[in-house]
């Protein structure tokens, strides 16, 4: 009697399934690293070691040779507080909260003037640093 058995064992190895793993964790990938930083101006922060919870609602930088961004639009100091106005109305927001993002080798004095506004306003205002 002659007995064969009937599955056999393929020793080929099948690439597909790995393929598709390996785009479908580059395609996450890629998603999530532009979400990391939106804000891509490159300033140097200065240090600190407290942290806030507050999440703003609007960004503020100043760069080293004294531009002023928006939430990443290059505006003028002049127009700083109206484009701020437009942004809370847009967004609905009744407690805004500001984030203030200086180069540290901006003068303190461009930096108390985006305080001022604040200030003026009532706005909360964070000054982001970067950990100790």
């Amino acid at each position: 009697m002659d007995l064969k058995p009937r599955n056999k064992i393929s020793t080929s190895f099948s690439m597909s399934g790995m393929t598709d793993i390996i785009f479908l964790l580059l395609i996450f990938f890629m998603v999530t690293s532009t979400l990391i930083n939106p804000n891509a101006l490159k300033l140097l922060l200065p240090k600190s070691s407290n942290q806030t919870a507050a999440s703003p609602v609007a960004t503020v930088s100043i760069t080293s040779d004294l531009n002023y961004y928006v939430n990443s639009r290059q505006v003028k100091y002049s127009q700083i507080e109206y484009v701020l106005r437009e942004t809370f109305r847009e967004k609905n927001v009744e407690e805004p909260t500001i984030s203030l993002n200086a180069d540290r080798r901006v003068p303190i004095e461009e930096v108390v003037k985006v305080m001022n506004i604040a200030n003026r306003n009532e706005w909360k205002l964070i000054l982001a640093t970067t950990a100790d």
